[in-house]
């Protein structure tokens, strides 16, 4: 299980290191240099409280409007991290703020698009971002430098890509393969935060035998 693991893994930083360097074409020669990383990621930020906003407050179920949204939030979180490893501006306040983003953007959706056929899915999604999200907070206090892991990274692809999907077939129910796709993003959820604390299991903040003897099994 764990060569597994760690084949995954390797093929998976593998093809986000491709992603990269195709990005780094466009990105060392051309890229603005006055918009830092983080600005693009605020855009996240304001994207998905906008989305809150909109579904939540004012109920607009403009269809357009919400995926055209949607996807210049995804698009942001295409080139922040490129573009802070392009132009050598990485920074753990950086990574922080890109995880955080992350979940301001896809819960709205999430809610919006499961609360109705499929709640515990969306319970298991928000659970696994609440666990997420504590995980990356003890990491922090810590002080070691959090950086997104590939596991983490995957996970927000597949929900990114399935979100649309059902956005776009939105409010017709979409194909159960899509729904299978949100199951397999909760096991890379999952498997981004044991890898957080296999780490910190590693470097001796982590003391409990059996936790770790469980880590240890599944990492």
């Amino acid at each position: 299980m764990k060569n597994l693991l760690n084949s995954l893994r390797a093929f998976l930083e593998k093809i986000d290191h491709y992603r990269d360097e195709l990005l780094f074409l466009f990105i060392k020669p051309f890229w603005p240099r006055k918009i830092s990383p983080n600005q693009i990621t605020y855009i996240r930020v304001m994207v998905g409280l906008a989305l809150f906003v909109l579904l939540f407050w004012f109920d607009i179920k403009d269809k357009a409007l919400i995926i055209s949204l949607f996807c210049l939030g995804v698009l942001t979180d295409l080139f922040d991290g490129s573009v802070a490893r392009g132009l050598n501006k990485v920074t753990e306040f950086g990574a922080m703020l890109d995880s955080t983003a992350d979940r301001i953007l896809v819960l709205p959706i999430a809610i919006y698009s499961l609360y109705i056929s499929q709640k515990w899915l969306l319970l298991f999604f928000i659970l696994t971002e609440v666990l997420n999200a504590i995980a990356s907070i003890f990491y922090k206090s810590k002080e070691i430098y959090l950086e997104s892991n590939i596991f983490g990274k995957t996970k927000m692809v597949l929900l990114c890509f399935v979100l649309i999907i059902i956005l776009i077939v939105w409010p017709n129910k979409p194909s159960i393969f899509f729904i299978d796709i949100i199951w397999v993003s909760l096991i890379f959820s999952f498997l981004s935060m044991s890898t957080m604390l296999l780490e910190l299991k590693n470097k001796g903040y982590i003391k409990s035998k059996l936790f770790t003897k469980q880590l240890n099994k599944h990492a």
